[in-house]
């Protein structure tokens, strides 16, 4: 996850925050923060009732928005910041059993991939596939 985090922030400059939030195992309605590349962020732990990365990780559905300050579910980290993308992690596996969000194929979210850009309009449909392949990358290795 980290080397992913740190390929996708100094590969692609549009992106100026890409993570991790994992599901806490102590705490399965809450999401804590995992590898990152960016600068640090105040939001360490996240409930599944909040944020975008909350509403990816509740649903098991990308987040898309083009524009944070017309979503009041953004959760500020950076003020420049002005489009996200979360892409639920799936896993299916021993572990996955305890977790609270179940997709339709019986996988489970395990965690977030959330990535933040300086522009708006970043995130097209290119780059959604894109962003939910990295998802569907980890999702096997975790």
């Amino acid at each position: 996850m980290q080397h992913i985090s740190d390929c996708l922030h100094e590969q692609l400059v549009r992106y100026n925050w890409v993570g991790f939030y994992l599901i806490d195992k102590k705490d399965p309605k809450v999401l804590v923060l995992g590898p990152f590349s960016g600068a640090d962020t105040p939001h360490t732990r996240i409930p599944l009732s909040q944020g975008l990365c909350g509403a990816a990780a509740a649903t098991g559905k990308m987040v898309v928005v083009n524009d944070v300050s017309a979503d009041p579910r953004y959760l500020m980290g950076s003020e420049l910041t002005k489009s996200e993308i979360v892409a639920p992690v799936f896993v299916q596996n021993a572990w996955a059993q305890s977790l609270p969000v179940q997709s339709p194929a019986l996988n489970r979210v395990a965690a977030t991939l959330t990535i933040n850009s300086y522009f708006k309009d970043t995130f097209d449909q290119e780059e959604r596939e894109f962003v939910e392949g990295c998802s569907t990358l980890v999702g096997k290795y975790l």
